[in-house]
């Protein structure tokens, strides 16, 4: 799709085929601060993109913009070809968020949540299809609270696959899980991304961006300060004359737990 400048836009003005976002110059200031600061940035469609940065780097802004939950204050996004900023509501049709902390309706199961939300989506939906997809169809009429961590986090996936989003968001979707649980939710994500979705992750755990991004932006203070595959970034600090105070090995402790704990998830 070719996105034309009209007047008064930011300049935007190329062509989006083979991206499913597109940013150039976005800002966000909450009075005297500067969260987000003229950032532009391309995630490639199905492409996992990680957004990383310490807390209070604008990464959260810069996704609630994406999202259409909060507007900018210059600047373009495209999400899905829709002009986020022109038409915030819009975007909801072709985006799936996973939050690091959702509340749901405990009067309803899983398949009723689902079900649900399909309603609101105004979809038809196969819900333990959804559900099988992430290994959730035995607790389909169990209530949410009384899933374990890893499977609340796979149940908020669910409900963001519910109207079959090209770009997923998923916000930290690991935190707190043990290996098994954490491990899966990474095989989770790409099983979605090989279905052709693009997911955008933000996480803490650099591991995490490591095995699962194709490439990463790491931000502070607003801006973007590198933007490659985690390789590369690796390699360029290397080339610069790092070295680590660890001895890199072929596996680590978490590798040496799943060995003897075993892969599979453990779940009441």
């Amino acid at each position: 799709m070719s996105v034309i400048a009209r007047p008064g836009d930011s300049g935007l003005a190329t062509q989006t085929d083979g991206f499913a976002i597109v940013v150039e110059g976005l800002r966000k200031r909450y009075g005297s601060l500067v969260a987000v600061d003229g950032i532009s940035f391309r995630v490639k469609e199905r492409e996992i993109f990680g957004l990383l940065g310490p807390n209070g780097a604008g990464k959260t802004t810069t996704v609630e913009i994406l999202e259409g939950l909060r507007s900018a204050d210059d600047g373009q996004a495209l999400v899905g070809g829709i002009d986020v900023r022109r038409d915030p509501h819009k975007v909801k049709n072709v985006i799936g968020v996973q939050l690091q902390s959702s509340a749901f309706f405990d009067g309803l199961n899983l398949l009723e949540l689902l079900d649900l939300f399909a309603a609101l989506y105004k979809r038809s939906i196969d819900a333990m299809a959804i559900l099988k997809k992430v290994d959730l169809s035995e607790k389909a009429r169990a209530k949410v609270s009384t899933l374990s961590g890893g499977q609340k986090q796979r149940f908020s996936v669910a409900t963001a696959l519910v109207n079959e989003p090209k770009i997923l968001f998923l916000d930290e979707p690991t935190t707190g899980l043990d290996p098994q649980a954490r491990r899966n939710l990474w095989e989770l994500a790409q099983s979605i991304r090989a279905e052709g979705r693009t997911i955008v992750l933000t996480t803490h755990y650099m591991d995490e961006a490591q095995t699962l991004c194709d490439r990463v932006a790491i931000m502070d203070h607003g801006k973007i300060l590198a933007m490659e595959p985690p390789d590369a970034l690796i390699q360029r600090l290397l080339d610069k004359g790092f070295k680590g105070e660890r001895l890199e090995r072929s596996a680590n402790l978490e590798d040496v737990f799943l060995d003897m704990t075993g892969h599979g998830l453990r779940e009441s």
